[in-house]
């Protein structure tokens, strides 16, 4: 639900370069109530195809694009009065995708005549970090202020969401398995639900004037430690579980094993939590007021309880 000006985007041309991902799919919806006209460009743009029936008619459109192409770039740019970047990736050529990639992407979006520019990094971008995905965030900040000085970069939090691959995937987990184990137990986690990320992405591409140049950490306003979310995740299904906490020393020797659940880099990600610094303005200096995780969480795990949405009582098995 949108929470922002209602106007300043209407009739305007939106893409949204990777918009077929999770919060790609909120955004758009968060555009449409807004009354943009919506370009999805991705390498797979049939994976958003679920979203037309959302749309009013001429609303939206679908385009394919290589954003390791100038001119395909260039093509799907053509006409955009604003343009959202959520190309990212945890593993592969991660400078191509989200380093020097993402200023190649401001570059196009400025030569395309674009009006404002959102960039999508993450909480936890650092240019001296030792794993890729965190140092390679933070050089595609540089890269693209360095093209277009008055992008808005925004650093959300782990996002949540009834689609998401975060608090769903813990509760299918936690119904499904007696015993869970649980890496990087102490880690601190300030989630943020992917609607307010959403509807902030859409309320800086509409006043680039007063949002432009500058960098959001959008943080939801609960933290949670890893192993006090599963305990709350496993209350929400009425679930009675063994949650085996790993020490870090565990924890690190397990990721660095082949075929393992999580890899080293993802672990050193974990283990260093997944909190707003407070050296940058949130969610409420951008207008939207955060939601917490508990408003949605037993309503969500509903389905996973014994007894599904007719249990009337929770289950304790």
């Amino acid at each position: 639900m949108s929470q922002g000006n209602t106007d300043s985007l209407s009739g305007k041309i939106v893409t949204l370069l990777g918009g077929t991902g999770f919060l790609g799919r909120h955004v758009v919806q968060e555009l449409f109530e807004r009354g943009a006209r919506v370009r999805v460009a991705s390498r797979n743009p049939d994976k958003a195809w679920s979203i037309k029936p959302l749309s009013n008619l001429g609303q939206i459109q679908f385009a394919r694009v290589d954003v390791s192409k100038l001119d395909s770039l260039a093509r799907v740019l053509e006409g955009s009065d604003a343009v959202v970047n959520l190309v990212g990736a945890f593993e592969g050529n991660l400078d191509a995708v989200q380093g020097s990639g993402a200023g190649r992407i401001a570059a196009a979006a400025k030569a395309a005549g674009a009006q404002a520019l959102v960039h999508v990094s993450a909480i936890g971008a650092d240019a001296g970090s030792d794993v890729a995905y965190a140092r390679t965030k933070a050089e595609g900040e540089r890269a693209v202020l360095a093209e277009f000085p008055t992008a808005t970069i925004v650093r959300p939090a782990i996002m949540f969401g009834p689609d998401d691959n975060f608090v769903m995937m813990f509760g299918d987990l936690i119904a499904r398995a007696p015993l869970l184990p649980v890496f990087a137990p102490e880690a601190k986690l300030q989630p943020v639900f992917v609607d307010d990320v959403a509807a902030a992405i859409a309320t800086a591409l509409g006043a680039p004037e007063v949002h432009g140049g500058k960098t959001f950490e959008l943080a939801g306003p609960e933290i949670y430690t890893m192993l006090a979310l599963n305990k709350r995740i496993m209350a929400a299904q009425g679930r009675q579980r063994a949650l085996v906490p790993f020490s870090d020393a565990v924890g690190g020797l397990i990721a660095a094993l082949p075929g393992t659940p999580i890899s080293t880099d993802q672990f050193k990600l974990l283990k260093a939590g997944n909190l707003a610094s407070g050296a940058f303005p949130g969610l409420a200096e951008i207008g939207v007021t955060p939601r917490p995780l508990e408003l949605f969480l037993d309503r969500w795990m509903t389905q996973f309880r014994n007894h599904g949405r007719f249990g009337a009582k929770a289950a304790n098995a």
